[in-house]
């Protein structure tokens, strides 16, 4: 680095081979071909293969893999196989799911890749982070990502924070000036400065040196250019992200979820399972390798083989969904959380309103209200950062405003800047120092403006200036102008003081001494108007059961407009002072009691507390953010928001989701899809586990009443591992239900598999299809002249395989008849299962349910009439009779269903 830190900025300009007005296109270009893109290289990836492992190795995999091995070794290779198939098949499928869902979360990053402004060749300019060169300006402002190392050539009040590399939880501070030249030693990830280290010791980290800003560091306060001189893996930063790869990641509570749930259910079905091995062996008096086999079966038909892919299916169809609705996920995991918001805290500007101001109102001491007041608005736009690009005003949405204004009016702006003080949200102003300029005011070298919140710029006032000149501001004048803002406020117009303090020395001043005995010269009024969509979001939020909290730094009364029309009806407005006051016993009773809540000028920690207050209460709290100070607030919440267009580079690192149109409706429909993943998950487990019921009930009326089984175990799989699969998965994919966001959201304890669940799959529609399954066989048998007393006659020689051929026939033909008639209820539950509460729906949009569907009958016909699935599955052709038979149960299903739904037994 050759010692830059002790360089004035006109030599490190020399040494990095550009100058202030930063690098010439074409040299930005080259430089950009010799060092590379500025970006840390790929951490080293899991491979594919051991990807690919995991998919076959997990709980349920084994218990599968047992299982085709135990049928091995009873002499039934087919079944072996049959079950090994499922176990390669459904690895190759959750493999490729979760191999698309990566990729797709990968290209929505790269839909918002971080930029940075520069100047090159006098002119600034916005480009990708990965472009940026050694030797390229950087001009940094609050809320910035520094993405490169860099020597500050000059800085404003400016503040880092840099604990990603060295542990500091504190802002520091930066300036321009050459430091001592010492020796570096390099950062090492997570490490502290050590307290009481001496200031003049020869080696230094690089991240003490209050002239260096380095990549990974963010921008807390102030502003400042610095000249890059390392970019990707040159960079400090670079050194300390290879330590980073090692470091496991953390699973999401989801995850949890799911491998607690296929604990249970391998479990379950394993136990089950040993219980028929016992009582086929021990009660009915089969042989050890036809009880082996009976409980193969049993374990088999209770495995839920397609969970894993259909969790992973569900998760990809709603992050593309979300995506073409406008919402970026960061986190897959963040889409579950989504469906157990109770909690929205959403900040008002750009995300409830457009964030497209227009300056409506100047409002000066001596005349009120006024049509044009230009020293007033001049004064505004010079203590701004707003600027012109090729015609085009940039910059913060409300300096963009009063420059616009001023083109408009033609007004000349010209001014030379001496000083800034930053605005931040403590003072809620900022400051330049300027010369040349009079606006009214008494002759002077130089002239300061403050901007910023009418009751803080005012309280720093002790003059006012009126049509006979600058007089002492008395208590009546004061209270005139608070009226007036706050008229202003009532208007839903977001207002703005401009104070001034013409003198001399001005630009050597702190920032606190320079805002003081300042000469009030008038308000400004600017409307940002409601999101045409936001309305009809907030009513949805209401049927939904969410409760929002309206947290903003602006003043009380604007937010309180906006929010009468918006359709937000605050129970209670405070502001961030009363919020202070408040003991957390207080505030926790506030929260609890008043279902919708107004906080206003509030400031990053006060919002921090909130979010911490309403978890505390138990509630799964949403917040949305823009800035730097939001960043605390976004990372404490169980899910944080960052707005896409206006957000800051600090905000979205720190948030699960990414509003490419900073609206607050797509929060809404973002809430809605995750309500649907889970939905959906539950809608898979009612269809899968219901179809166990039938399975089982064959075994039990055999033990019970000594008939022979309604099915066979290569049967059970054929419903397990082929009819139920391509269903299975149509319901992880559908799309949200119509009423989705008219129910309260749900529990966040609440198990995937609860009481509920189990009582519609288990006691009702798994009952259902058992008793159908079983009337089928029965009936065969019926047709064929045997009751029940016959059938037990003919039982024994019917497991011993020594019945005549024509018994052997019947009996094909009635488990035939009862797979067909569970296949047939199949149809029928997946209609059923696609919504817990509803009646009815457009299932015909569905096309992969369609697709499922048609595959389940053609697989019917198959079991049916190919000879050689006849001879593995063992099943016969079926009569007209019985064909005509299968029609009854999809409809039963379906209306029996309704008819519980509507009565809300189930």
């Amino acid at each position: 680095m050759l010692n830059l830190w002790s360089l004035p900025p006109e030599e490190v300009y020399e040494r990095l081979g550009s100058g202030p007005a930063g690098l010439e296109i074409g040299e930005a270009a080259r430089r950009l071909e010799q060092y590379g893109p500025n970006e840390l290289p790929a951490p080293e990836a899991r491979s594919l293969a051991l990807r690919l492992l995991d998919q076959v190795t997990h709980l349920m995999a084994v218990l599968l893999w047992l299982a085709g091995a135990l049928a091995f070794l009873a002499g039934m290779p087919e079944l072996g196989w049959a079950i090994w198939a499922v176990v390669v098949i459904n690895a190759v499928f959750s493999f490729w799911q979760n191999y698309r869902a990566e990729r797709a979360l990968d290209s929505l990053r790269r839909v918002l890749p971080q930029k940075v402004r520069v100047l090159r060749q006098g002119f600034p300019r916005v480009i990708a982070a990965r472009e940026l060169v050694p030797g390229d300006l950087m001009v940094l402002e609050e809320g910035d990502r520094v993405c490169a190392d860099s020597r500050l050539v000059w800085a404003e009040s400016l503040q880092l924070d840099v604990s990603v590399l060295t542990g500091e939880s504190m802002p520091v501070a930066r300036e321009a000036l050459a430091a001592e030249p010492r020796a570096l030693v390099p950062v090492r990830a997570g490490q502290a400065l050590q307290a009481g280290e001496s200031p003049t010791r020869e080696r230094v980290h690089a991240a003490e040196i209050r002239n260096l800003v380095l990549s990974g560091s963010s921008v807390v306060a102030g502003r400042g250019q610095a000249i890059a001189y390392a970019t990707g893996a040159r960079t400090e930063f670079g050194q300390v992200a290879r330590l980073t790869t090692s470091v496991a990641r953390e699973r999401s509570s989801l995850e949890l979820q799911i491998d607690e749930l296929v604990r249970r259910l391998t479990f379950l079905s394993l136990g089950i399972g040993l219980l028929v091995f016992a009582l086929a062996y021990q009660v009915v008096g089969l042989g050890l390798l036809e009880s082996a086999l009976f409980a193969i079966g049993i374990i088999v038909a209770n495995v839920p083989e397609g969970f894993l892919p259909t969790v992973t299916l569900s998760l990809a169809v709603a992050v593309q969904r979300m995506a073409r609705r406008q919402a970026l996920v960061r986190r897959l995991s963040a889409v579950e959380t989504l469906s157990a918001t109770t909690v929205i805290c959403t900040d008002k500007t750009g995300t409830l309103t457009q964030g497209c101001m227009a300056l409506e109102s100047l409002w000066l001491p001596a005349a009120g209200e006024v049509e044009r007041a230009d020293p007033l608005l001049t004064g505004a736009v010079l203590a701004s950062n707003a600027r012109l690009v090729d015609q085009v005003a940039i910059g913060d949405p409300t300096e963009v405003a009063l420059l616009e204004a001023a083109q408009r009016l033609g007004l000349e702006i010209a001014a030379s800047r001496l000083r800034e003080a930053p605005f931040d949200s403590r003072r809620r102003l900022m400051s330049v120092v300027v010369e040349g300029l009079r606006l009214g005011l008494p002759p002077a070298p130089q002239l300061a403006l403050t901007k910023g919140a009418p009751l803080e710029v005012l309280r720093r006032c002790n003059r006012v200036l009126l049509e006979e000149g600058v007089v002492v501001l008395q208590a009546d004048a004061r209270a005139r102008i608070e009226s007036a803002a706050a008229e202003l406020s009532e208007r839903a117009l977001r207002v703005l003081a401009l104070a001034a303090r013409p003198g001399e020395g001005l630009d050597q001043l702190t920032p606190q001494a320079l805002e003081q005995e300042l000469v009030f010269m008038g308000l400004l009024g600017l409307h940002d108007p409601p999101r045409s969509e936001v309305p009809g979001a907030i009513e949805r939020c209401h049927r939904a059961g969410l409760r929002i909290t309206m947290v903003t730094g602006d003043a009380g009364p604007t937010a309180r407009a906006i929010a009468r029309q918006i359709g937000l009806e605050p129970g209670r407005t405070l502001t961030g002072d009363e919020l202070e006051h408040l003991s957390q016993a207080q505030l926790l009773a506030l929260l609890h009691s008043v279902p919708e809540l107004l906080f206003a000028r509030v400031l990053p920690e006060q919002k921090l507390r909130l979010v911490r207050a309403y978890q505390e209460l138990g509630e799964v709290v949403a917040v949305t953010g823009d800035g730097v100070n939001d960043a605390p607030a976004l990372k404490a919440a169980n899910i944080g928001i960052a707005m896409g267009r206006k957000g800051t580079d600090v905000a979205r690192e720190a948030s699960d989701v990414v509003l490419t149109d900073d609206n607050f409706a797509t929060l809404v429909s973002a809430i809605e899809e995750g309500r649907t993943v889970y939905a959906n998950i539950r809608k898979f487990l009612t269809y899968v586990l219901s179809s166990n019921v039938p399975e089982m009930l064959p075994f039990l009326f055999m033990v019970g009443l000594k008939i022979p089984p309604a099915l066979n175990i290569l049967q059970i799989l054929a419903v397990d591992l082929g009819t139920d699969m391509v269903p299975a998965l149509a319901l992880g994919s559908e799309p949200p239900e119509p009423d989705q966001m008219d129910r309260p959201p749900r529990p966040r304890e609440q198990a995937m598999l609860d009481g509920k669940l189990l009582l519609r799959t288990y006691a009702f529609l798994g009952m259902l299809e058992g008793a159908a399954a079983m009337l089928a066989f029965a009936a065969v048998w019926w047709s064929h002249g045997y009751g029940l007393s016959e059938l037990q006659a003919v039982t024994s020689s019917l497991l011993q395989h020594t019945a005549p051929r024509e018994l052997e026939l019947v009996l094909r033909q009635s488990t035939t008849l009862a797979l067909a008639t569970i296949i047939a209820c199949q149809l029928g539950n997946v209609l059923a299962c696609r919504s817990e509460s509803r009646i009815g729906g457009a299932w015909w949009r569905n096309r992969l349910l369609l697709a499922g569907m048609a595959l389940e009958g053609l697989a019917l016909l198959a079991l049916t009439h190919l000879p050689g699935w006849q001879r593995v599955f063992q099943t016969a052709p079926l009569s007209g009779w019985q064909w005509l038979s299968l029609l009854i149960w999809p409809p039963v299903m379906v209306l029996a269903d309704a008819a519980a739904k509507r009565l809300r037994l189930i």
